[in-house]
């Protein structure tokens, strides 16, 4: 009896009789492997021999999958924003002045996908050309059907774009009729920090402030030479806690980056206060902000107090002379690293007010493979008592963990996308870096949802990879929509474990 195999042969030379090819079909190209034998496609199905392992004959691709996504985890991202209320706030900033007979994609849906889109990985506005028939993200967002006949369910890149040019002002002239109001985003910023803490008053919370570069490959508005970085760029800055940013500025270049930081820290210290009467306050950040202007709100401010790097000079170094040489000496009995610390009175000669506490830390380095033996001080002013933040305290304590906001920095810049600023206008692309500012609170929320998993610290390109940016089949029917995502996803346990955490009731 003759198998199905049989009455299939796989290759020309098994049939008897094979039929001649038509003159104008393509000769395919041989299938590299150790059969070297040929591929045939067949309309859209394509078909290749398996390998010699296997009890099956072909491999056969065809394009009948139906709907599949690569974003199979999107809904994590929906029921986080859900969770927080995002983008109904943020809607909330902006003014539509669109006709609403003659409106497509409404505001709500432009936000969700930009967002949506960022979270996902899509930096450009470009990707939506494609992002937008999607048919997870059309589910998450409500827009399966189009509005309008000549149009897709949701919005590409030119009414992204539109967007954007928000934060340029309406204009009708030129088709901008959408508006921004960079104060309502400010205010919504610092009220989703405050109600993350819910009731709970914090006894005290430290702030970082850290500058970075967003580097520029066009002509755009407010650029500038940096000669620090080398490179034609923007100067932003971010205030964090922790892991979350509370107040956001994307700045030109052309000053330097303590410029004028003390009205915006004023306006975020005085917002703070409101909400937490009680709570004290710690400005933490590098020697570039370490400016008498700064320093003098931290002090005309109840409960209010800083610890700032100090750039090393001459007077300094004089001033630990007695700790270096006692470290120099532990260092050569010992052959590693030794530390002492010197707490002082100090002031400048003429740039600030008045004398205020330096601690400075004398550290003396051994050799080094190719690096010989070496000195290194640093310094930090502040107005914290040494009562109870001794010298090595509040060096190694309390300063020294400022180092966890540049990681931040870089989430933000690197993995949300904000140094992408492309767009000519300079307002544009300040919204551009507020959109990637809220897209990392998404992130965070995320994050709380994952607290006792491994991935509860993961940076948002780990989650991408293994919680968002998962294969999925998409099933529509009348009464459901189904995202089949693969049996032998890895992350299952933790993917159930965030679904339920997002979707369980908010905690008064």
């Amino acid at each position: 009896m003759m198998s199905r195999r049989d009455l299939c042969p796989i290759t020309p030379c098994s049939a008897v009789n094979p039929p001649p090819e038509p003159v104008s079909a393509p000769v395919p190209e041989p299938v590299s492997g150790p059969t070297r034998q040929r591929a045939r496609a067949l309309g859209d199905k394509l078909s290749c021999p398996a390998p010699a392992a296997l009890p099956q004959k072909t491999i056969d691709v065809d394009f009948n999958g139906g709907d599949i996504t690569t974003n199979g985890g999107v809904q994590l991202v929906q029921l986080a924003d859900q969770r927080l209320a995002l983008v109904e706030r943020l809607a909330a900033c902006f003014q539509d002045g669109r006709d609403p007979k003659l409106v497509v994609h409404d505001l709500d849906t432009l936000l969700s996908q930009r967002l949506y889109g960022l979270a996902l990985g899509h930096e450009d506005l470009n990707d939506h050309d494609e992002l937008r028939r999607d048919k997870a993200l059309q589910a998450c967002l409500g827009r399966l059907e189009p509005r309008r006949a000549d149009c897709e369910p949701l919005a590409g890149k030119s009414t992204l774009n539109r967007l954007e040019l928000a934060a340029a002002g309406t204009d009708p002239t030129k088709g901008r009729r959408i508006g921004v109001d960079f104060q309502q985003l400010d205010e919504l910023l610092v009220d989703l920090f405050v109600e993350s803490y819910g009731r709970r008053q914090p006894s005290k919370i430290v702030i970082d402030l850290d500058a970075t570069d967003v580097p520029l490959y066009g002509e755009q508005e407010e650029r500038f030479y940096n000669g620090h970085y080398r490179e034609y760029c923007y100067m932003p800055l971010l205030f964090l806690v922790g892991q979350r940013p509370v107040l956001v500025r994307l700045r030109s270049a052309a000053h330097e980056a303590a410029a004028g930081v003390e009205k915006d820290l004023q306006w975020l210290l005085e917002r703070l206060r409101r909400a937490w009467p009680r709570t004290r306050f710690i400005l933490r950040t590098d020697a570039g902000f370490c400016r008498e202007e700064i320093m003098a709100v931290c002090e005309g401010l109840p409960r209010v107090d800083y610890v700032l790097g100090l750039a090393v000079n001459a007077r300094l170094k004089a001033a630990v002379s007695e700790e270096l040489k006692a470290a120099r000496k532990a260092r050569d009995e010992t052959d590693a690293a030794a530390r002492r610390y010197a707490d002082f009175e100090y002031s400048t000669r003429d740039s600030w007010s008045r004398e205020r506490r330096v601690v400075g830390k004398a550290e003396a380095l051994p050799a080094n493979g190719a690096q010989s033996k070496k000195d290194n001080a640093r310094f930090v002013v502040t107005s914290l008592s040494a009562k109870y933040y001794p010298a090595r305290t509040l060096y190694e304590g309390l300063y020294c963990a400022r180092g966890n906001a540049e990681n931040r920095v870089k989430e933000h810049k690197v993995h949300l996308f904000s140094k992408r600023c492309s767009c000519n206008l300079f307002d544009a692309n300040t919204l551009r870096f507020y959109l990637a500012t809220f897209a990392l609170l998404l992130f965070r929320q995320l994050r709380r949802a994952l607290r006792g998993t491994p991935l509860r610290r993961a940076l948002p390109q780990t989650l991408r990879r293994d919680l968002l940016r998962i294969g999925a089949q998409v099933r529509v029917s009348t009464r459901r929509i189904v995202l089949a995502l693969t049996n032998a996803f890895p992350h299952r346990e933790t993917f159930v474990r965030a679904w339920r955490r997002l979707l369980a009731p908010a905690r008064a």
